[in-house]
């Protein structure tokens, strides 16, 4: 299936919301950092070596059972590279910088590969909910296979050879997606974010390194991998996410405990807006998703898909919106779809 339906159409497995501490915990990511030995760093090669190597991991590709599609980004659209990246399918650098790259995805949106990124080959799996074991199996899963045809820049003391030392050792990345209302409500958000740096972890925004923080939604990850194994990484993060839970489903009940009719308020003066607005904005609707999202998670509005934010905050980003309606849109044609967009969810779940 071409990618462009499958954007249209199809919602990434990792957006279904079906996971365990679906509650906080949007998705789970593992990602890896390799190079091929008989080349340099993509920043240190030109593009007929640049060239040579995403044919080569192209054909390597072509072996594995994953069944995955191929894509060379400079044949894909601008609206369409930006799509993918509101899906968490690539990174901003990725869609913006640089000659030659290639990504190769699967039909579930679970396993991306980008080509000539910072690195040679960056390999992700994301998953719903907390699934940071399940998502590092099937990563290591992919990796072995590439690496059973490949040669990868290793070395004894370093580990896997990477663009940034930040990836030594092992090249893995572990992230979770966290939606963090209750602790935002209650002013302890950034006691929270400050205690989880203190604990080792990056915490970014919305896309990664460089974004900004919207609708109460952060990205926490290991900041090295040199010096410790995969299992250590997963051990250490799992044991802040799960503090974070902790912390954020106590808010919650405080929420309602202290501030019940503040926060019911606040929840359907969303549900109200988000259903009958005829016009709005990204910014706007994915802050009014969070508190729709807080208000499924606490029962105060039932019968409503949790996943809504999980899947409205991709399909109501500029690209992805201008996509499932097959053109450019001025910035005012936006609001007025990406209101209709939300009611016709919220109303009939399509």
């Amino acid at each position: 299936m071409p990618l462009d339906k499958r954007v249209k159409n199809e919602q990434s497995k990792w957006m279904q919301g079906k996971g365990p501490m679906s509650d906080v915990v949007i998705s789970s990511r593992a990602r890896l950092a390799r190079n091929l030995a008989q080349f340099s760093f993509p920043s240190r090669e030109d593009g007929k070596q640049l060239h040579q190597v995403r044919d080569k991991i192209r054909e390597t590709l072509k072996g594995l059972q994953y069944k995955l599609d191929f894509l060379q980004m400079e044949e894909l659209p601008e609206l369409e590279k930006r799509a993918l990246v509101e899906r968490h399918l690539i990174s901003i650098d990725h869609a913006t910088q640089g000659p030659k790259k290639g990504l190769a995805i699967d039909k579930d949106q679970m396993i991306s590969i980008m080509v000539n990124e910072e690195d040679h080959l960056r390999i992700q799996v994301l998953f719903p909910g907390m699934q940071l074991l399940d998502a590092l199996r099937l990563v290591d899963e992919v990796d072995d296979r590439l690496e059973e045809k490949l040669e990868y820049a290793f070395q004894e003391k370093w580990g896997f050879l990477t663009c940034c030392p930040t990836n030594l050792g092992t090249g893995l990345r572990v992230s979770v997606m966290v939606h963090l209302p209750g602790l935002n409500m209650t002013g302890r958000l950034q006691q929270t974010l400050q205690l989880v740096t203190r604990l080792g972890l990056a915490v970014r925004g919305l896309y990664g390194e460089g974004s900004e923080s919207a609708g109460n939604l952060f990205q926490l990850s290991n900041q090295t991998s040199l010096g410790l194994r995969e299992e250590e990484i997963i051990d250490n993060i799992s044991g802040v996410i799960d503090q974070v839970v902790e912390r954020e489903r106590e808010a919650r009940q405080y929420l309602v405990k202290e501030r019940e009719m503040d926060i019911k308020d606040r929840v359907w003066r969303a549900y109200g807006t988000l259903s009958y607005a005829q016009k709005i904005s990204s910014e706007e609707a994915v802050s009014l998703l969070s508190d729709l999202k807080l208000g499924i998670d606490l029962g105060i509005i039932k019968e409503m898909d949790p996943a809504i934010l999980s899947q409205l905050m991709v399909f109501i980003r500029p690209a992805t919106l201008q996509r499932i309606n097959n053109r450019e849109l001025n910035e005012l044609e936006r609001d007025i779809k990406r209101a209709e967009l939300i009611k016709k969810k919220m109303v009939g779940g399509g």
